[in-house]
């Protein structure tokens, strides 16, 4: 092996790496062995200490030993090369020696992930490894090295894998004996020594994620061409030089770990001087508890506007205190909810002074969010895809581009389409970690990116029974992992918090059939938590729940108003009665007289562009504009965070409330806006949705004891006003667009528990009351069922469409780790990304509302930014994707080619699918047909939609 690590002592010339602006190329077994370097700085400065210890456990050797083996396997990753891959590039193909190229034999193209698989399990055997059985050592190893382009593929021991097979297929035996010295060289320049007798599917899916950002980070054009062009003279220097060059590389791609220093809570949590009852509590038990018995799962609960999310923090700061952790991943339901909390824990980490600590959005299209990109792009920040990762950069940034003050940014690196979960700090939707349950590309990477540090899942109710079983599953994978878990939610039923636990806890290694007594329930306010290594349960000290309840304790009403909705059509001779309309203008009028603050819920975005419509023909003081908002989620991108960021700063705690402000809106208030408004108008929800948008009535009432800024009309106890549509005999009745929205059986529930109140108004008191009414109607149910003539027939629909959801959602998921045997398991399926379905039914396209112009195709109606006939810049593209809208896919299934985008765009990963609004000058109100559904942007209603 010294000989081989030598000047001139192993060949050098097969290749790894070829530039063909350069035409240079990069040694095979250089690239190997920076990966394995790399590997190592990624062990030393991304891992958290659990993570590590994890990894050594599954190997069954110590933690030195188990550093030394992930470098190894990492460095083997692309052996596979030495075989006819190398043919594929003529000028690479001619450096390599006669003797090699005479002994090609018959061999015959193998994706290298696969050769390097078939060629590893030999030599692993060779080196004493088992490799036997599925679930062999050798054999999880050789399948890691197969799964590092995102797939673990199944390995055939007595078939394609087999020895016979392997020496045919990729070449003689001067080819065979090279990859057996190059495979040598990287063990002993590793120190990989130790022969593990097992390899758990957990630690082999995290040893995974550790070679793919490992050779993701090394492949960049910037750090392998240099090299490439000054190369080192032996293998021995150069894997030197690149151990010595590993942690500036893990630096500059904002990975390293950091640990935030302690701080008081009132400059952690801005606006807050001491923590509240609950928070106290959780603050103080938490901390001896994990102090006791490791890390867990918490469940929090408290009404909206209580708390949560301070809680939440305080409590993945005491899971990360014992170092075994670091770091938070934040996941919330909605990319409106993602924003605001991008927000909220940015804000938290820069309060800490960390030297560096990015913090990412990770959505699908967090790239549009203006806060994100700093309000700036940076000229050389990479495009990207899920698959291809750009080298070069576009350019060189201006002086002073980005604030060197401004800690909290990610690095270019970290804004990649699945890397960004790899940031230390991440806020990110359900859907991004729920996809690290299904069996797409590097859904491994997910794993690992999750498992280092607290995992944060808020708005836990908003799950549907569809995303709540995939809930469980990634509950399951993080309770072996060791990851920390908090849950938050304000209307959380005791079926699902206990279902989440036991799958928490089932990963951890206490079955189903132990944990079934278990009375998973925090209470109402209040929290628990079970620990993973002996699934006991710690709760809030009941005195300290009781009084957070007194302290926030208020009283408020909910009216139901039976209404006619503007689709049902009352039979000839009915009586007149009171429309949807007549009542919204009722309760919002002496808003606009008087002064005020008033939101206006409504089911469907159609009905808020007819509520708007009717609003602005009222008599407003100066004008409906600026004081009557509209906010959905199909105005395009840029607008819509403009108004929403208007909203908050104007409505939120520590904003300047304006004298009089009207919003008509959908449920993207339900969870993504932390405001206080003084009158709410909402149309018939399910109850936890109503409970959450009283959460907004009076929200910060407690803290404006001392100077009330409620107007001078407004007297008494606060209430919601909800709209009921109903026949002209007074029974319910949905209207056609809303029966795909909710549950029937939900909001059918909610309407019966309302009507049946004196006065069809329910006085609540706060939050004592609102466990019960949650488990009523979103809990068991049966007893509601029973008690309403016409719910019955409804709640055995509704019960059996939650098992068909939990059905649907089960197929596609990996299997629990205890049921792994080959890792190919992981993958049984082939599932693309784009494919995949983490909301029943939810298919959204990209709309593009583009102009005709004299100049050409533009975003705007005035031609100013015209669209580029070329391969968008990086900025060019940010501006393209704020001026998006998300539309259902059925909408836009029949278009033409005039709906296409640019040929120039049809590669790029973010811009092909997207589909174009064509707008001409002399049509502009014109709809744009896509068979049966018209579509047309309106300046101020945003996309209008009509069906034939």
């Amino acid at each position: 092996m010294w000989e081989d690590a030598r000047i001139g002592g192993i060949d050098l010339r097969p290749w790894g790496k070829f530039d063909r602006g350069e035409s240079a190329v990069y040694s095979l077994l250089f690239h190997l062995l920076d990966v394995a370097a790399v590997a190592g700085a990624v062990w030393d400065w991304y891992l958290a200490r659990g993570q590590r210890r994890l990894i050594a456990d599954g190997l069954g050797v110590s933690v030195a030993e188990a550093r030394c083996l992930v470098m190894f396997i990492a460095g083997l990753h692309d052996l596979g090369k030495l075989s006819a891959f190398q043919q594929q590039e003529a000028i690479a193909w001619a450096r390599v020696g006669d003797e090699l190229r005479a002994d090609t034999q018959d061999w015959q193209r193998v994706p290298h992930e696969r050769a390097s698989m078939h060629v590893a399990l030999h030599l692993l055997a060779e080196a004493g490894w088992a490799v036997d059985s599925s679930d062999s050592p050798g054999v999880r190893v050789a399948q890691i090295l197969g799964g590092h382009h995102g797939r673990f593929l199944q390995l055939d021991l007595h078939g394609a894998a087999a020895a016979s097979r392997v020496q045919v297929t990729l070449g003689g035996p001067a080819w065979q004996e090279l990859r057996r010295r190059y495979f040598a060289l990287v063990r002993h320049l590793t120190g990989a020594t130790a022969v593990p007798a097992q390899v758990s599917a957990p630690a082999a899916v995290l040893i995974a994620g550790v070679g793919v950002i490992a050779d993701r980070l090394v492949s960049q054009r910037h750090y392998w061409l240099p090299k490439a062009l000054a190369p080192a003279f032996a293998a021995g220097k150069h894997f030197e030089q690149a151990v010595q060059d590993a942690p500036a590389l893990l630096d500059q791609s904002g990975l390293p770990r950091v640990l935030l220093p302690q701080v008081p809570f009132a400059r952690a949590h801005r606006g807050l001087q001491a923590p509240n009852d609950l928070q106290a509590a959780l603050i103080e038990q938490l901390t001896a508890a994990v102090g006791e018995k490791g890390p867990g799962i918490v469940v929090l609960t408290d009404a909206t506007g209580g708390g949560k999310t301070v809680g939440g923090l305080e409590a993945a700061r005491i899971f990360n205190t014992g170092g075994e952790t670091a770091g938070v991943a934040w996941l919330l339901p909605t990319t409106a909810t993602a924003d605001a909390a991008y927000d909220e824990l940015e804000s938290y980490v820069a309060a800490h002074h960390p030297g560096h600590a990015p913090v990412s959005l990770v959505y699908s299209h967090s790239h549009v969010n203006s806060a994100y990109s700093d309000h700036r792009l940076l000229a050389h920040e990479p495009s990207t895809s899920d698959a291809f990762w750009a080298d070069s950069p576009e350019g060189t940034p201006d002086p002073g581009e980005r604030p060197e003050e401004r800690v909290t940014v990610p690095d270019g690196w970290l804004r990649g389409w699945d890397r960004a979960l790899l940031a230390q700090f991440t806020v990110a939707t359900h859907d991004q970690a729920l996809m690290g349950v299904l069996p797409i590309r590097f859904s491994a990477l997910r794993l690992l990116a999750l498992s280092g540090r607290t995992v944060i899942v808020d708005e836990v109710h908003a799950m549907s029974p569809f995303m709540q079983q995939m809930l469980g599953r990634l509950l399951h994978w993080l309770g072996v992992l060791g990851s920390p878990v908090v849950l938050l939610s304000a209307t959380l039923p005791e079926r699902t918090s206990r279902e989440l636990v036991r799958s928490y806890l089932a990963g951890a290694g206490h079955p189903h059939s132990k944990t079934a007594g278990l009375n998973c329930s925090p209470g109402y306010p209040g929290w628990l938590f079970a620990a993973a290594r002996d699934a006991s349960l710690t709760r809030i000290d009941p005195t300290a729940a009781d009084a957070h309840a007194k302290r926030s304790r208020r009283t408020a009403e909910i009216r139901l108003h039976p209404v006619r909705h503007p689709s049902c059509t009352d039979p000839d001779g009915a009586p007149a009665r009171e429309g949807r309309m007549e009542r919204i203008t009722d309760e919002i009028s002496p808003v606009i007289q008087d002064g005020g603050c008033a939101a206006v819920v409504c089911a469907t975005m159609a009905d808020a562009q007819d509520t708007y419509t009717h609003l602005r023909t009222l008599d407003w003081p100066g004008g409906p504009d600026g004081q009557l908002l509209l906010l959905h989620a199909r105005i395009p991108g840029h607008e819509r965070e403009a108004v929403t960021r208007l909203i908050r700063n104007a409505l939120g705690r520590l904003g300047r409330r304006p004298r009089r402000l009207v919003i008509v809106t959908t449920s993207l208030l339900d969870m993504s806006l932390d405001i206080d408004v003084d009158v709410m108008v909402s149309d018939l929800a399910a109850l936890h949705t109503l409970l959450q948008r009283l959460g907004r009535l009076h929200r910060f009432a407690p803290l404006w004891a001392d100077h009330d800024r409620r107007p001078g009309w407004l007297h008494g106890t606060p209430r919601l006003h909800v709209l009921q549509p109903t026949d002209h005999q007074g029974q319910t009745l949905i209207p056609p667009a809303w029966r795909t929205l909710e549950y029937p059986f939900l909001t059918h529930a909610t309407a019966e528990l309302l009507a049946r109140r004196p006065g069809r108004t329910t006085t609540l008191r706060l939050p004592d009351d609102v466990a019960h009414l949650v488990e009523t109607v979103h809990g068991e149910a049966d007893e509601l069922a029973h008690a309403y003539p016409g719910l019955q027939r409804r709640h055995a629909a509704y019960q059996a469409r939650r098992r068909t959801e939990e059905h649907h959602s089960e197929l596609p998921l990996i299997p629990g780790w205890q049921h792994i045997l080959s890792l190919s398991d992981l993958h049984r399926q082939h599932l693309h990304a784009r494919d995949a379905a983490t909301r029943l039914g939810v298919l959204p396209r990209r709309l593009l509302p583009v102009h005709h112009t004299a100049a050409g195709l533009a975003l705007d109606a005035a031609g100013t930014h015209l669209l580029p006939e070329k391969k968008p810049t990086t900025a060019q593209t940010r501006t393209i994707l704020q001026h998006t809208l998300p539309v259902p896919a059925a909408w836009v299934a029949e278009r033409h080619n005039s709906h296409r985008v640019p040929q120039a765009w049809r590669q790029h990963a973010l811009l092909a699918d997207l589909v174009l609004l064509p707008h001409r000058p002399d049509t502009a109100d014109e709809p744009v047909r896509f068979g049966r559904h018209t579509l047309r942007l309106d300046p101020l209603l945003g996309l209008v939609h009509r069906a034939d």
